[in-house]
């Protein structure tokens, strides 16, 4: 999977089901945990989401707001495997 697809299904579940806001225009380098738009919890919900739709497995010293903040590095730390 290149990162296009990546991105493309991150974003779509970021802002669907984490935001609650599939009309949000997320950015790449937005802070979706440290601005407000998701919380701490949902880091998990997204590790499980990535898991199972990547077959990724980030273990829960990696889903923090200083590694897993941005869609960029999600996008990063799921192509890295």
């Amino acid at each position: 999977m290149n990162d296009s697809d990546v991105r493309s299904k991150l974003r779509a579940f970021i802002t669907r089901d984490l935001i609650r806001d599939a009309a949000y225009p997320l950015t790449d380098g937005e802070g979706i945990v440290s601005n407000g738009l998701m919380d701490s919890f949902a880091l998990a919900e997204l590790g499980v989401f990535v898991e199972k739709e990547f077959d990724v497995y980030i273990p829960d010293p990696d889903l923090t707001v200083s590694k897993m903040d941005t869609l960029d590095q999600i996008v990063a730390r799921v192509l890295k495997g």
